[in-house]
């Protein structure tokens, strides 16, 4: 399984947000923000931080840096590449199974990311055969939107998912984010958009309403 940093909580775990962070970032990258969401003193959900693995990535000019797939190009609908996509949605799969087998209920658990994170936290959440608590996009994308209609699991097709962007994004287009929540809901979804203004990162504003989010899919205090 991948490496993963978790955050115990005080009382007996009976939730789980698995949290994948951004290109060239690593599991450390959002541990600040737990204690930032404000949630009970007495709260019961652990959060599991996966290192992605070091792979050289292409429009980095072939630099090793830890990602959750390659991308092959700037070009919005070329920027994936799939097979990498997918192979890291296994490994969430299996990190879904550890919490699972650890007494998790699998509709306890929430699956959150960032960028290329936010990604895989959806290409996850899509397709997972059983039902999740519900999906956190972070200033992402939909990839492989053209077989989701086939492969969506009928399990999570009332998946809670929370998508959220920065107005001034030059790096993930909030074009292209606005464009992958109309294909989630030409599918069916419903999408809970939330868009503010910052570029490429999370603001205090986006923590509230995480913090907002998981207390009311995970029935927080």
């Amino acid at each position: 399984m991948l490496e993963c940093i978790t955050l115990e909580p005080s009382a007996p775990a009976t939730a789980c947000v698995i949290w994948m962070h951004g290109l060239g970032a690593d599991g450390n990258d959002f541990v600040p923000m737990v204690p930032e969401l404000g949630l009970p003193r007495e709260h019961s959900v652990r959060f599991v931080f996966p290192n992605a693995p070091t792979m050289p990535v292409t429009i980095n000019g072939g630099y090793v840096m830890r990602a959750w797939y390659d991308i092959l190009s700037a070009e919005l609908d070329k920027r994936a590449d799939e097979n990498g996509v997918r192979n890291s949605a296994v490994a969430i799969d299996e990190l879904i199974a550890d919490q699972c087998a650890k007494g998790i209920a699998s509709s306890r658990i929430v699956l959150a990311g960032f960028s290329q994170g936010g990604v895989i936290a959806l290409q996850t959440g899509l397709r997972y055969p059983e039902k999740l608590g519900g999906v956190m996009a972070l200033s992402t994308y939909l990839a492989c939107a053209e077989t989701v209609g086939a492969e969506a699991s009928s399990s999570n097709r009332n998946l809670p998912i929370f998508y959220a962007h920065g107005s001034s994004d030059t790096v993930i287009s909030i074009a292209l984010a606005k464009q992958s929540k109309s294909r989630l809901e030409t599918h069916g979804y419903k999408v809970e958009w939330h868009e503010y203004a910052m570029p490429h990162s999370v603001c205090a504003e986006e923590i509230d309403d995480i913090a907002a989010f998981l207390k009311r899919v995970l029935a927080i205090g």
